[in-house]
């Protein structure tokens, strides 16, 4: 019965790891965790960078639209000053036309002749009514559609009968 045990034991002390191997083991385990931490890290970093230089495109964006804005508002508010009554009699007056009295005008009526119609009139062409958008099968009732195919059915059935 010794020997039974003694050869046991042997296997035991021959498949038995080394202490330096063990603490390999574990360091290696260790730094590989360590690994897997700095990549997820590393990659958390990345797209949080990312992220960031994305906000900050949007905000830079978003204040060269507001610059956009504010100048057409003033280029509309020009535009506005430049066209009002005021500001085109005084540029009439100094280019040498006078304001005109009712009595002064005369008005001379030509045969045949047509007016003509603005160029925002003109660059817009005639729409006709359109057709159905919809196909006839998706208006069409499930009895009706029952109705259409019996009655397909029952013609073609008496042409060949008929034939």
């Amino acid at each position: 019965m010794q020997n039974v045990n003694y050869t046991v034991d042997n296997f035991v002390h021959a498949y038995k790891q080394a202490p330096w191997r063990l603490q390999l083991q574990w360091i290696g385990a260790f730094l590989l965790g360590m690994f897997g931490f700095a990549l997820v890290a590393a990659l958390y970093l990345d797209i949080t960078s990312q992220a960031g230089i994305a906000g900050r495109n949007i905000q830079d964006m978003t204040a060269e639209l507001t610059v956009i804005q504010h100048t057409n508002a003033d280029l509309q508010n020009k535009v506005a000053e430049t066209t009002s009554t005021n500001a085109m009699e005084q540029r009439a007056l100094a280019l040498g036309y006078q304001p005109v009295e009712p009595n002064q005008m005369e008005y001379i009526i030509v045969a045949g002749y047509a007016a003509p119609k603005p160029a925002i009139f003109a660059a817009v062409p005639m729409l006709k009514p359109a057709a159905p958008s919809q196909p006839p099968e998706y208006t069409q009732s499930l009895i009706e559609w029952l109705d259409q195919r019996l009655r397909t059915a029952s013609t073609t059935s008496m042409m060949g009968v008929a034939q």
